[in-house]
Parts: C-alpha cells; structure tokens; sequence
C-alpha cells in the first residue's frame, strides 16, 4: 500500500510543480484521490507525518530568535487575532444556524465557540513551506508571522492540556534546568562534524531530548522539539545542522500533507459545511492585516504576512478529534474541518505563490503610513557612500565583500535580511546592514542609491536573485549586476532579464580551486 502512495504523491506533486503550483497541493490532491478509492491512512504514514512535524518545528527554533516573541507585536498580535477571530467566528456560526445550516442546529452556544477556536489558528506546516520555497523565511513578515505561529502553538498546548484535565507531571518542572545543560549542548554540537554525525545528534535532540522528554512528563511533544531548537540557535553550526535536516524533513512532510487527505471519507453535507467554513476565511485574513498594519507595519508586511497565514490550521482537526473523544462536538465536524483545512491550503498556495504580484497592484490603493511613523524595521535605508552593493551576506556575500575590499576600500556596503546575521558582520568590521532585498519597499526606501556602480546578488535562492533583479530593472538601475546561480537554468533566466554576468557556483568553486591551488603551489609542470 505505502508503494501506492508514493507513486501516487510523486504524480500529483510533479503535476502540480508544472502547474506552477506548491507540490503541497499536489500531495493533499493525491490524499483525496486516494481516499476516495478505498485507501486509508496506515499507522507507518501517520508515524512519519507525526516525525516530519516535529523536525519542522525543531529546525524553526533553530532559526527562532526568542526575543522576537517578547515583542508586542508578537505575543499581543497573536493574543489579540486569537480572541477576535473567535468571537467574530462564533457569531458567523451563530447566524449560519439561524438560517437552519443542518449541521449547525443541535449545536449550543459553547460548541459553537469551541468550533470556532479551533478555525482561529493558522498552519505553522504550511507557512512555514510557503516561506522556504520562496526563500523569505528570515524576511521581515516571515518572522513576524513565524512568531505569531509559535504563539498560537502555546495557546494550543495550554488548551490541550485544560481540556484533557491532565496535569503535567511534576517531574515537568526540571525542564526548567534544560538551560543549564546548553553548554553541553553546545560543546557537543561543536564535536558533531559535518557529517553523519551531526545528522544523529539532531534527530536524537529533536525526537529524544525534546519530543521524548516532554512527552515524558505529560507535555506536547512538538513543543519540546521547538524549545530544543531554539535553546541551539544561537550557535554558529545551528544554520548547518537545519540544512543537514532539510531533506529528511521535507520527506516526512510528503507522508503530513498525503495523511490529511486520507485521513477522512469526504461526504457531502461535510463538503458543504467546509464550504460554508471557507467562507469564513477572509475573516481571519482581514484580522492579521488589520493587527499588523496597526502596530505599524508597511503594506508589503501586513499584506505578505496575512497571506502567509491565510489558512486553517491541521490544530483544528487536534480540537474537533479532542471535542469528539469528549463528547463536546458530533463526529461529522471532523469530516467538514478536515476537508476545510485541506482547501484552505489549495486556495492559500497559489495565492502565496502570487504574493509579490498581489501586493504590487494592492499598493497602489492600500494606504502607507509616513517613513518616520514606520515600524523601526521599516525606516529608510541610507546607503552613503558605497559603491558597491551586496545583496545576501552568507559565506558567498561574505567572502566576495572580504576580497573586493582588498581591491577597492572601504566602498561597499552588505545587507542581509537577518538581523542578527547582520549585527555579527558588522562586529567583524563590515559594512553591513539589515534589509530584505526581495522587498520592493527595500529599493523605495533607500537614499543615494544612484552612487551605485555595481550590484552583487548573493542570496543562497535563486528565487530571492531573479526577484531582487527585476526590482534593480524596474528602478532604472545603469551599473553593473552580478549573481550567483545554482543551476543552469537559473543562469538563463538571469541572462534573461539582463544581468550582466551570471556565476553558476558549483562551476567557479571548481575552477577557483584549481586557480588557488596553481598560484600558491605552483607545480612545476610544462604546459603542453
């Protein structure tokens, strides 16, 4: 059987990646097939859709900066949308029923409300793909809106934990002492290498040390993985050992989406009423733009994030099978959520897809407010003096900085969209800043940019590149432009839209090899 839906998920996904679609969707199309003709969920794909999350959920705190959910804007957003989104949801259920929605009409008040709280959370699964894809994970609305989810994922253990009436154990306080084991930690992640090993010791930290133990003395799982993530994530190798992760996770995470699919028989009175629960989607959309845009931030951010979190959450179908297991809501809304959920991503997916396009005709009518009331992230960048500009600030943005100032001075000026990344370039004397070059509003923002002459595109995805190339084309630029490509066919597109020279860096590592190895050893060999 599990043959059958590895073929069946490798079809769909391929389909919909030529569609030009998420593979996701391709995976939840293929659940639904599958369901209808016959197949059922087996306990090995619910066993590594569960593994899949959880090492999704580990790898994000392992990119998680825990002050940004001590912001306002964070912890008070995600507070704020969850109260709303309820009440306002509620009332939507409460009218539904008036108008004699069968499903809805032996339903009281407080099932009714416990209906809605489980609609309120957005997919940490699905944001957190649409971000990767696009390469804007560390973007300014990528973390804001990974923020909000790691909010609404407490909210979901303490609910978790009421509704069940279990306590945790009282062995659950000595997690309180897991910060005094991060030195260890520590030390043995600097030990790990870069190999097999470093592979195991993040499995053993995500599915035994975190999952295990906070399962162990009666607390969410994916919590613990979290938790341990973020405990690591300040350690240089932490961005290594999440790229060491990301194929087995991605893997796992084929067997999450194809498992919602199966997971219910779709009926007809369920499709409806996710028909009717869609309906209430733009709701929850409407909420995080006008939360976001009141702490400030620009158009671009309130609009990509509420996209990001456009979505129902799988948390729901946690809720509804919880409520059912109590006895709290009908067997039947499991049906009805589940196949709202799975839509809810077919109709997010493209729409993220979209999202740069859908914001440059949105702004032109959404208001934005003046620079100097912006967010603090948001106010205007001065480039100086610089003469040279470097988009993405990794080991390639770095080691092209360190060799260009060894030619030119003091004439160029980085910017990474990490903010910590970047603090840490300019403890080291460069000449970085912090800004997401992705970002249209990044290139509207920034003063004295026509001193440019050249332009290097360093960012680790091709898509971040192609994308900051056609913002440099749209404003006029007349210097140079530089990029890295991974691919081939990434360095056509850059040709096509104009670069002028574009470096595929598996090719130039080899021959820059070659070249350092010919200038320092010179062997002494006669050239044929």
């Amino acid at each position: 059987m599990e043959l059958v839906f590895v073929i069946a998920a490798f079809l769909a996904g391929f389909i919909a990646l030529r569609c030009k679609l998420p593979p996701l969707v391709g995976f939840l199309l293929a659940g639904f097939a599958l369901n209808s003709a016959g197949f059922h969920s087996t306990e090995t794909l619910t066993v590594l859709a569960d593994l899949g999350v959880t090492l999704l959920l580990f790898t994000i705190g392992l990119k998680l900066d825990v002050k940004t959910l001590l912001t306002k804007e964070i912890w008070g957003g995600a507070t704020l949308h969850n109260l709303l989104s309820t009440a306002l949801f509620t009332l939507a259920l409460l009218g539904f029923k008036q108008l004699g929605i069968g499903m809805l009409a032996d339903l009281e008040l407080m099932q009714l409300t416990l209906l809605a709280f489980a609609l309120s959370f957005s997919s940490t699964v699905f944001a957190i793909k649409a971000l990767q894809e696009k390469g804007e994970l560390n973007a300014t609305y990528g973390t804001l809106s990974i923020g909000i989810l790691v909010m609404q994922d407490i909210f979901a253990v303490l609910f978790l934990t009421i509704s069940t009436g279990k306590v945790p154990e009282i062995t659950a306080l000595g997690l309180f002492a897991l910060p005094l084991l991060r030195p260890l930690m520590f030390k043995l992640l600097d030990k790990a290498g870069h190999g097999e090993m470093l592979v195991l010791y993040a499995i053993f930290l995500a599915l035994v040390a975190g999952a295990g133990l906070f399962e162990l003395v009666g607390m969410k799982a994916d919590l613990g993985a979290l938790i341990l993530g973020m405990m690591l994530a300040a350690h240089p190798k932490a961005s290594e050992m999440s790229k060491t992760l990301f194929n087995l996770k991605e893997l796992l995470l084929v067997c999450f989406f194809l498992n919602i699919g199966l997971a219910e028989q779709p009926t007809f009175d369920g499709f409806l009423m996710a028909i009717l629960l869609l309906l209430l989607l733009p709701i929850k959309g409407l909420l995080y733009y006008v939360i976001f845009n009141l702490c400030r931030y620009r158009v671009r951010t309130s609009l990509l994030g509420t996209l990001t979190l456009f979505n129902y959450s799988e948390f729901g179908l946690i809720v509804s099978g919880m409520a059912y297991k109590l006895g709290w809501l009908p067997g039947n809304f499991l049906v009805a959520i589940a196949i709202a959920v799975s839509l809810s991503f077919l109709i997010a997916a493209p729409l993220n897809s979209m999202g740069h396009r859908l914001y440059t005709e949105a702004s032109k009518w959404l208001k934005e407010y003046a620079p100097e009331k912006l967010n603090a992230n948001d106010q205007l960048i001065d480039l100086g003096d610089a003469k040279i500009l470097i988009l993405g600030m990794g080991r390639i943005g770095s080691g092209a900085y360190d060799e260009l100032v060894t030619r030119y001075g003091k004439q160029i000026i980085g910017v990474e969209n990490r903010d910590d990344s970047a603090l840490n370039h300019r403890n080291e004397g460069r000449n970085v800043i912090h800004g997401d070059a992705t970002d249209p509003d990044f290139w509207a923002r920034v003063i004295a940019s026509h001193r440019i002459k050249l332009i290097l595109l360093a960012m680790p995805h091709s898509q971040a590149n192609t994308f900051a190339l056609e913002q440099v084309n749209l404003r006029n630029y007349d210097g140079k432009v530089a990029a890295i490509a991974k691919y081939n066919d990434d360095e056509e597109l850059l040709h096509e839209l104009g670069v002028d020279a574009a470096f595929n860096i598996y090719n130039e590592a080899g021959s820059g090899f070659a070249r350092h190895v010919c200038e320092h050893l010179k062997p002494d060999i006669t050239p044929i």
